[in-house]
């Protein structure tokens, strides 16, 4: 086919070789720029664009540009970008929380009124298609040079059987010396337990009943009313609260843990919402047990939600306690105890069982819950898998079930070390659940150390993975600007059109219903090379159009309209034009991702017959393989070419 460049393109091409016709006078600006005018025409050309696909960026008016933590595809096709105070301390204070709701279709955007902050949440999608948002942020950091009080935990009690008893932020604590000190949230206590014990003489005879009062209580983070070393304590002591009078003081009191003038770290909130794609708004439902920021919620075979870790709501990593949310209850019971450091990544398997890629986000002792393996809910029994190299680099790491979800084969991309380390590894890591003693293989190398990686499941069966930055939070202007696949059936990477955009620390991608992918959000610690300038949080939105898009259009295959459910019989039938192009097909789950975690997304294999004008897929009765909820099908032909997908709901 004859290439004809636009008149863009010759705009751009006519710009450069003016450039290169005075490079003599003034190089080698001039040379540069007009090399970058030349780089920018022949990545444009059709020919690059079918072998390594292409890059733009998303106009996004400026009323609806945010910071993105969260992103979500939901049913409707939009996909909900989720920032909350969106690590702006400012935003926080004002309690100015922010949701965009983005539709991908037309370009549009609409603002969501965001009731709590949900910066830095967990996130889940339940059967019926509602996102379920749970924890967020009730204060932030306080670092050591910054702390001007004393704080810490303040445990209320609550003695009385027939209330509970409300506390409110800002109420006093006043200790026997004097000292006072203030709640910062509202906190509610549950009214004391009451029991009657029952006993018998030795004739048998019952005696009186009596009763047993356990007192009930609850925790809340305080801080010193006035500034200094003073309010300091590492002794025990009850504290009368403010305001509370008669019975109620009686019954009412804190008791002091350790109050210093240590490091305050982020806390969070037990809130909890589904987010109804319908109403396109947030629905409160059953708080959480416990308080969580940096949670990771995982979907369970019958369509129930696991929380695992988080800071608490005195900004300590939980030790263990974990809960699950039922969707038809809307409310959260105890789960099994076990500690993992915060945003695991968690899968479920075929088994009903959940692998730990030892991939996760932040907080936690370097020595503590960073091996990977297998836990056994039922049993609460894990089987540490080994065989990972640099396993001391786990933090920040990218993991996924590669596809089909069928062949149980898990991957893990790069990551660095604990905390604000300047250690990343190249490493991928790849382990065979089918096997009987299953332990991590090499993989092949990224091109570099690389943190925060974005890796995305495409209909091909191929992993679209791009961005990241070689330090911790892109520091030393060490964004990657580099995109690849990773072909799963030749366990090779092959080369992807560059972004043009740096992601790193709160960066997310996604795959769109019509086979793009799309990338958000980024949030550098610095601005330059020499780290003198603090950085900026990247608003702009990027898609990338894979190299399947710029295949002939009109050989690409098309689903005609068909039923939004599969039957009971499983199965689901489209209309199209030309049956025989269609080779396979897939239903692949909508991710749900924040802080290079994105535990929902799987693609899984589907049995396709045809007859002369129609396809019909049919969907496996493994629920632990196709948990409940809305699925993308994409057909594809021998090439890999996907249709647009079309949305199925799985019960």
């Amino acid at each position: 086919m004859d290439y004809r460049p636009s008149p863009r393109t010759k705009k751009t091409l006519l710009g450069g070789g003016a450039v290169l016709l005075l490079a003599g006078l003034n190089a080698p600006a001039a040379l540069s720029f007009a090399e970058e005018q030349y780089h920018a025409y022949q990545i444009r050309r059709p020919d690059y664009m079918r072998k390594y696909g292409a890059w733009d960026t998303v106009d996004i008016p400026a009323k609806y540009r945010t910071n993105a933590i969260h992103a979500a595809l939901l049913h409707t096709g939009k996909v909900l970008i989720i920032a909350g105070s969106g690590n702006k301390q400012e935003k926080f204070d004002a309690g100015s929380f922010d949701t965009v709701l983005w539709n991908p279709k037309d370009n549009t955007f609409k603002k969501v009124p965001t009731p709590e902050d949900f910066f830095c949440s967990g996130h889940a999608q339940l059967p019926d298609g509602r996102l379920l948002v749970a924890g967020g942020t009730a204060r932030y950091e306080v670092l050591d040079d910054q702390v001007k009080r004393a704080g810490g935990g303040m445990r209320i009690k609550n003695e009385n059987p027939d209330k509970a008893v409300t506390i409110k932020k800002g109420t006093k604590f006043r200790s026997p010396s004097g000292v006072e000190y203030i709640s910062k949230v509202d906190v509610t206590v549950p009214r004391a337990k009451r029991e009657f014990e029952v006993s018998y003489y030795a004739t048998g005879q019952m005696k009186p009943w009596k009763t047993k009062v356990t007192a009930a209580e609850a925790r809340v983070f305080v801080e010193a009313a006035a500034d200094g070393p003073k309010a300091v304590t590492t002794e025990q002591a009850q504290y009368e609260i403010e305001g509370l009078t008669g019975a109620d003081a009686d019954n009412t009191y804190g008791l002091a843990e350790k109050i210093t003038m240590d490091k305050q770290d982020f806390q969070g909130i037990r809130s909890a919402y589904e987010f109804d794609p319908r109403a396109e708004k947030y629905i409160p439902v059953a708080p959480m047990r416990d308080a969580r920021w940096y949670p990771t919620l995982t979907t369970l075979k019958d369509g129930r939600v696991l929380a695992v870790s988080g800071l608490d709501d005195v900004g300590t990593i939980l030790a263990g306690d974990n809960e699950i949310y039922d969707p038809k209850t809307k409310k959260w019971t105890k789960g099994p105890f076990r500690y993992f450091p915060t945003y695991p990544s968690l899968f479920l398997t075929k088994s009903g069982k959940l692998f730990y890629s030892g991939a996760n986000a932040g907080y936690g002792p370097a020595d503590k819950g960073r091996e990977p393996g297998l836990w056994d809910l039922t049993t609460n029994t894990f089987q540490k898998i080994d065989g990972l190299g640099d396993g001391d680099q786990l933090e920040t790491a990218s993991s996924l079930l590669l596809p089909p979800a069928q062949a149980q084969r898990f991957m893990l991309l790069g990551g660095g070390g604990v905390g604000e380390s300047k250690k990343s590894t190249p490493r991928t890591a790849l382990v065979d659940l089918n096997r009987n003693s299953p332990a991590f293989q090499a993989g092949p190398a990224l091109p570099q150390g690389t943190r925060y990686l974005n890796s995305v499941i495409l209909p091909d069966d191929s992993v679209f993975t791009s961005g990241g930055s070689e330090d911790y939070r892109g520091r030393g202007g060490s964004n990657i600007l580099k995109a690849q696949f990773y072909d799963p059936a030749a366990n090779a990477f092959r080369e992807a059109a560059d972004p043009t955009v740096g992601r790193n620390y709160h960066s997310e991608a996604l795959l769109l219903p019509d086979g793009r992918v799309a990338t958000f959000g980024s949030d550098s610690l610095f601005g330059d090379k020499d780290n003198t300038k603090l950085g900026k949080f990247e608003q702009r939105m990027e898609i990338y159009t894979p190299p399947y898009l710029y295949r002939d259009k009109d050989k690409r295959p098309v689903l005609g309209d068909g039923p939004q459910a599969v039957g009971q019989d499983r199965r689901a039938t489209f209309p199209t034009a030309h049956p025989e192009r269609i080779a396979r097909a897939r239903l692949m789950r909508p991710s749900a991702v924040t802080h290079t975690t994105d535990v929902e997304q799987r693609s899984i294999d589907v049995r396709l017959t045809k007859d002369g004008n129609s396809v019909t897929v049919e969907v496996p009765t493994d629920k632990a393989l196709v948990p409940p909820g809305w699925y993308m099908l994409f057909v594809t032909d021998a090439e890999g070419t996907p249709s647009e997908a079309k949305w199925l709901l799985i019960d």
